[in-house]
């Protein structure tokens, strides 16, 4: 990659990791909650569900998601699935006490489910990564080093998040408050979960 195609990169890949998707939001749900510490540590687990799609990519998963219909359309629905799970869960939360933040595994592991459940995600990369991409050198190492490059900017695009959570949350102390934050993450992660069941197979 020159360095201009990484002035390019750069970004772009920055504006696409802040974009207000399920994980973005499942960030700054948890941080209202959590804290930014925990929330940051969390983002690992996103980062590995990342570094996964983008070795599957690499091996040419995005061709069966693009040709299967069945294999596209069972992990957009394990996905809704997930995350209309967790917008449950957020809306039924007990308010009446101060409940303890969750800890940084299941953080971890709701940001890595999150994101290894939309399809989207798959997609995105194929559709992002090529287009920097050059006939010079072989495909596979210049796809991993993108990749590479895009976990960091997609983890310092998460911070962004986190650190808007953890300033709505540090309001959050009464029942009401936090009643008010369970019922608008149910909300965002329903909506997450709406959108993601109104996508559509590239073909």
């Amino acid at each position: 990659m020159t360095i201009q195609q990484l002035l390019i990169f750069l970004p772009a890949a920055l504006l696409l990791g802040a974009s207000p998707g399920a994980n973005n939001l499942l960030a700054f749900i948890s941080a209202t909650k959590a804290g930014w510490f925990k929330t940051a540590k969390s983002i690992i687990g996103r980062l590995a569900a990342w570094a996964v799609l983008v070795v599957l990519v690499s091996l040419g998963l995005d061709a069966l998601l693009r040709t299967s219909e069945f294999a596209f359309v069972a992990l957009k629905w394990l996905g809704v699935a997930y995350l209309g799970y967790l917008a449950w869960r957020f809306w039924m939360a007990d308010v009446s006490i101060e409940i303890e933040a969750p800890e940084v595994s299941t953080l971890m592991r709701r940001e890595f489910l999150t994101l290894m459940g939309n399809p989207k995600a798959y997609l995105l990369l194929t559709a992002f990564l090529p287009q920097f991409v050059t006939d010079a050198a072989p495909l596979m190492p210049q796809l991993f080093t993108l990749g590479a490059i895009y976990l960091v900017v997609e983890g310092a695009a998460a911070l962004i998040w986190v650190t808007a959570g953890t300033l709505v949350g540090a309001h959050a102390l009464t029942p009401l408050r936090r009643r008010i934050i369970n019922r608008a993450s149910a909300g965002l992660m329903g909506m997450a979960a709406f959108l993601l069941a109104r996508t559509e197979k590239v073909a």
